[in-house]
Order: C-alpha cells, then sequence, then structure tokens
C-alpha cells in the first residue's frame, strides 16, 4: 500500500529519485503510464499485470475499453530504479504531466502518482472541500 505525499526534484535528465521507503518494493521494476487528471501512474509490476488481465476481460467491442487501453499502454514504459533509486521519465510523459523540476509523488493506495507540484497544490484545493464532505457516499458504512 502507497501512502503519503513527497516532495522530490527531476533532474536534467529528467530522474527522480522515488520515496526511500518504497525503493524495496519498487526494486525489481515498475510500470509508468499517464493517469487521469494529467498526472502519472507509477505501479508495481504485479499491479500492473493485475490491471492488464482486468482489461484484458473487458468487452473489446466497448469503444471505452479500447480507446482507455490504447492510451494507458502505448504510453506505458516499465522502468527499473538505479542503485540510488532514481527512475527516468520518458519525455513524452513528463511533457502529458507539466514535469519540469518540482513534482509532488504522492501514495495512492496500490500505485503512486507523479504530479507537477503546481498541479498538485491547484487539484488539492479544489477537492479538499468536496472530500470533506463526501466520505458517506464514497464509502458507506465505512466512516
Amino acid at each position: 500500500m502507497f501512502l503519503g505525499t513527497h516532495h522530490p526534484r527531476l533532474d536534467d535528465k529528467g530522474r527522480l529519485f522515488l520515496p526511500a521507503k518504497y525503493r524495496e518494493e519498487l526494486a525489481e521494476g515498475l510500470v509508468i503510464t499517464k493517469g487521469q487528471e494529467r498526472c502519472l501512474y507509477v505501479f508495481p509490476v504485479e499491479e500492473f499485470r493485475r490491471i492488464t488481465e482486468a482489461l484484458r476481460a473487458a468487452p473489446l467491442t466497448a469503444k471505452a475499453v479500447r480507446d482507455y487501453s490504447r492510451v494507458f499502454f502505448a504510453s506505458a514504459s516499465d522502468e527499473k530504479p538505479d542503485k540510488q533509486g532514481r527512475i527516468t521519465i520518458p519525455q513524452s510523459l513528463r511533457e502529458y504531466a507539466g514535469l519540469e523540476r518540482d513534482c509532488v509523488v504522492i501514495g495512492a493506495n496500490t500505485r503512486l502518482e507523479i504530479w507537477d507540484a503546481k498541479a498538485w497544490e491547484t487539484y488539492l484545493a479544489a477537492q479538499e472541500q468536496a472530500f470533506s464532505e463526501l466520505s458517506e457516499e464514497v464509502l458507506p458504512g465505512i466512516l
């Protein structure tokens, strides 16, 4: 499970330090791909395989499934962190997420998300009020 908010910076070669607490879990490899709201999703390989199987089982006749799968898989990049715990984020993914220097890496349960720091601040500011009001509708009977 991935939790928390971290503030790494991209270096000049497009590399980013993974949060130290997750380096061991991701040491054997990970997959980076486009996510919603112009962030990047970072999946451990096993979680990416699980999602792959779920999409494989979805009906190919559904246009939304085809469209989502095309973008999701075409933009995916399998990476292996270096000895310092850095991953290289491909240029096309950096452009999609607007990543330049200051980033935010958030834990999002089964994945990490990489955001441009300003984009994350804007998103979070817009969502915090709604979050405080929606817990009952999202998790009925749990909270």
